[in-house]
């Protein structure tokens, strides 16, 4: 445990009363500045009521005291932890007096403002977000709240978007993103106001599991990074497993257990089926579902071409689906389709962009566009501006309104995305394409479809008729981006090497239609020989 830290928290005695009946009873412990306390108990056991008095919201105990160890400042309106007393003040020099408030009897009503403006609140459900703004503007909403110095609000913000590891989100408006990733913002949005001690209600009770892991492992790091306690609830083991240092079993309004999680775990699951089972998902959920997909083309010398008939097939988040077969087969039709650049004769089509299903049938702003708008389309004949640096071929692509400073900071956060290292990434920004190898000219044009914060990102032959170099190259970028921003892939490839070092399914197509789909070694097996010979070749040159 190493050295023990000042207590920030003590509960004394705390007992609560509805209408005669009690809901908790005689309550005592504390909590330590930084420390990460989990209470756990079935639902209706008097968590949230606990975590409410805590904060000093809705109505007092019926009896019981909490108070804070504070270190108040002389000389403005600064409040910090009580080891923080005998220090000057960071905000204006003044002392720091070390001050016990007494929550719910504090005379002095501003104190006990200042107090409850230290504190940060998560919950399971509400995310208390700009629906209609960009991740970064909620972040700066939540600055501006606390009189943030508008000057230096920017980077502030990028850096709290960064330590939520959302910087491949930062532009993404807040209603679009999926659930981890808004209580991801949640956070951000709280850790602005640089809290003292956050409450975190069930925080991840309807995430699936591995998103809720990543947001543990968040929460865990801004406790670390900001000297933080943190209270965290709920009637899953796993999440105070994750995250908690110590923990406190309530049971119908009294602590039955504190101590180290493990333990007070072991006790709460006795006689206890814990349904909840945690196995370690490589892929997300669902994101792209086709069914029936078919295109038919009239054409004048060889009548009517299906082009692709009659295909059907499921994407997962962070997945890299291959679609394979010579040319001809219908494989770029079928990516066409999927980045709403074609509309199908008939069939359905439906990607998930956050929370909700885009029908990709429906044309319009409502329907199709609201996800071609996060479909990021990588031609093999892409094309940087020749004559503009690296850094305006980037921040152009974004097109967005945003200062330099800014500009600067997300494309050197998406070059390293698309697998340069950090000084690589400095050292190229002022640099013009032509400067660049191919290999690195193909990641800078990676990163122009990544800057664009996508969710799938759809490569369009991405080898062509590239050296076994550049290609090792664009595969580690492919796997790279999968890796930092939770990408998603589907390769339209003919080249047999390529996908099957990066493809974790493939689609086989001949004559449009898809005759094998599984597991990439699965599927190269049932090629013909004929396939293989073309597969094996370089493309021809584009004319």
């Amino acid at each position: 445990m190493g050295i023990m830290k000042a207590p920030l928290i003590t509960v004394e005695n705390l007992c609560m009363d509805f209408d005669g009946s009690a809901v908790l009873k005689n309550i005592s412990f504390e909590i330590a500045e930084g420390e990460i306390l989990g209470i756990i108990g079935r639902s209706g056991a008097g968590k949230t009521v606990l975590m409410h008095l805590m904060r000093g919201v809705e109505q007092p105990p019926t009896s019981g005291r909490i108070i804070y160890h504070t270190a108040v400042c002389n000389g403005c309106a600064y409040l910090d932890v009580g080891s923080a007393a005998g220090k000057p003040c960071p905000h204006c020099g003044g002392t720091m007096t070390a001050q016990d408030i007494d929550l719910w009897n504090e005379k002095d009503e501003t104190l006990r403002r200042r107090l409850i403006r230290r504190t940060a609140i998560m919950f399971q459900r509400t995310f208390a977000l700009y629906g209609d703004d960009r991740v970064i503007e909620n972040v700066l909403h939540a600055l501006d709240d606390i009189d943030y110095p508008p000057e230096q609000a920017i980077n502030r913000a990028a850096d709290l978007i960064d330590q939520v590891r959302l910087s491949h989100r930062m532009m993404h408006i807040a209603r679009d993103l999926s659930g981890g990733e808004k209580q991801r913002v949640v956070l951000a949005r709280q850790l602005a106001k640089e809290p003292f001690v956050l409450f975190a209600d069930e925080p991840t009770g309807t995430l699936d599991t591995g998103t809720a892991k990543i947001v543990h492992e968040m929460l865990s790091q801004a406790a670390k990074a900001n000297n933080m306690g943190i209270v965290v609830t709920s009637h899953f083991s796993q999440v105070i497993e994750d995250v908690a240092s110590r923990a406190i079993l309530l049971d119908d309004g009294s602590i039955t257990a504190i101590g180290a999680p493990k333990d007070v775990i072991a006790q709460f699951m006795k006689g206890y089926d814990d349904s909840e089972k945690f196995e370690e998902a490589e892929l997300g959920e669902k994101m792209v579902v086709a069914r029936d997909l078919v295109k038919r083309y009239i054409s004048v010398d060889r009548g009517m071409i299906k082009a692709v008939n009659g295909v059907s097939f499921e994407v997962q988040t962070k997945e890299i689906f291959g679609i394979i077969g010579k040319s001809g087969a219908g494989k770029t039709t079928l990516s066409g389709i999927i980045a709403g650049l074609i509309e199908p004769t008939s069939g359905e089509i439906n990607i998930r962009i956050g929370e909700e299903w885009v029908d990709m049938t429906k044309p319009g702003v409502d329907q199709r566009g609201r996800a071609t708008a996060y479909i990021g389309l990588l031609h093999q004949e892409y094309d940087l501006f020749p004559h503009r640096t690296v850094l305006d071929n980037l921040t152009d692509a974004i097109g967005l309104e945003f200062p330099k400073e800014l500009a600067m900071r997300k494309a050197l956060v998406t070059l390293r995305m698309a697998g340069f290292s950090e000084a690589k990434s400095k050292e190229i920004l002022e640099r013009m394409p032509g400067q660049l190898s191919e290999g690195e000219r193909h990641r800078v044009a990676l990163a122009q479809v990544l800057i664009r914060e996508p969710r799938l990102v759809i490569l369009d032959e991405p080898t062509g008729t590239m050296d076994p170099i550049t290609k090792i190259d664009v595969k580690h970028s492919i796997m790279h981006a999968r890796e930092e921003m939770d990408e998603t892939f589907i390769v339209v490839s003919h080249d047999m090497d390529f996908v099957r070092d990066i493809c974790d399914r493939l689609a086989l197509m001949r004559g449009g239609k898809i005759v094998e789909i599984g597991k990439t070694a699965e599927v190269l097996a049932h090629l013909t020989a004929e396939e293989r010979k073309v597969m094996s070749q370089p493309a021809p040159p584009v004319p």
